[in-house]
């Protein structure tokens, strides 16, 4: 019987869960899959060389994992860090690396230098990664690396992705969504390697937590975290602390957990605890949490004048 990958709970693997392995179902892989896997070891030993942008996420971590198996010491995972990374996934990072057994490097980002990327416009991700990419192509090059790769995957092609403007502009490759695989079976292929992302949701940097056209600034993004960090120490997971205009904090718990969340006096230590942190009001999400709910918004503001660039 095959494990059901879809319903996690889980919002972060802590470095002691990236350690276990005891709880991974085991997983017999279908002969399509295998193929797949196939087809990425062979894509990734055609490189010779690379590194991957390693953010401790499923897909990178099955990716790292691929490059480890594909290439041994001539592949490189790296982390590139920022305010805009959530307190402890950096260890998760360095954790995941040293039970895949793969190089790892860690480096320093500028996103937040970029005033483009400061204004917070709807294809942020795409000034995010520019920065991202364009450093990674230069330490590959001091590596002596020839290829650097992300972990897109082939249901991020249907998504709303600016990022990977970016990365087609830096020439990344994306191996994962090359060979055709999705997020579903990147659960399966990390249980079968038997790491511990396999049940791990997404976990997208602090940043996507602003509302488009809200400045981002370490201070909010260390409110956000904070704020997230209280939450969770209550037992909410999965949890999402968006910030809105006027100091506003909007709370996405599920939706099992609303009444606990609402009831007293849970609901009076969250305000508290939030309004010491900054925020001048504290709300809660009635429809629960779900990823990408700021995307709603994209359609009010305009992505072309955020930037002066050609055509994708």
């Amino acid at each position: 019987m095959q494990p059901n990958f879809a319903d996690t709970t889980q919002e972060e693997v802590s470095v002691d869960a990236a350690k276990k392995s005891a709880d991974i179902p085991p997983v017999e892989l279908s002969a399509e899959l295998a193929a797949k896997r196939d087809a990425l070891l062979a894509l990734l030993r055609s490189f010779g060389s690379c590194v991957v942008a390693f953010s401790g996420g499923l897909d990178s971590t099955v990716l790292a994992k691929a490059a480890q198996v594909a290439l041994g010491d001539r592949a490189i995972a790296a982390t590139g860090t920022s305010p805009s990374m959530a307190a402890g996934e950096l260890e998760v990072c360095q954790e995941l690396a040293r039970q895949i057994g793969i190089r790892h490097e860690i480096f320093s980002t500028g996103e937040l230098e970029d005033p483009q990327y400061r204004q917070n416009p709807p294809d942020r991700c795409y000034y995010c990664k520019s920065d991202l990419f364009t450093r990674l192509q230069e330490l590959a090059q001091q590596w002596q690396v020839a290829v650097v790769c992300d972990g897109a995957n082939r249901d991020d092609l249907a998504d709303y992705r600016p990022g990977s403007q970016a990365a087609r502009e830096n020439q990344v490759r994306s191996p994962l969504a090359e060979v055709g695989l999705s997020k579903e079976e990147l659960r399966q292929l990390a249980a079968w390697w038997q790491l511990p992302v396999w049940n791990k949701p997404a976990t997208p940097c602090l940043a996507s937590r602003i509302a488009y056209g809200e400045p981002i600034t370490p201070e909010r993004l260390e409110m956000i975290d904070q704020a997230e960090r209280f939450l969770r120490s209550l037992g909410f997971e999965p949890v999402r602390v968006r910030y809105h205009r006027g100091d506003l904090a909007r709370i996405e718990v599920p939706r099992a957990e609303l009444d606990r969340l609402l009831a007293s006096p849970v609901r009076d230590q969250v305000a508290e605890r939030l309004k010491q942190l900054g925020f001048k009001f504290v709300s809660v999400d009635l429809e629960g949490f779900r990823s990408g709910s700021l995307n709603v918004l994209v359609s009010e503001l305009s992505v072309a004048s955020s930037r002066t660039r050609g055509p994708r």
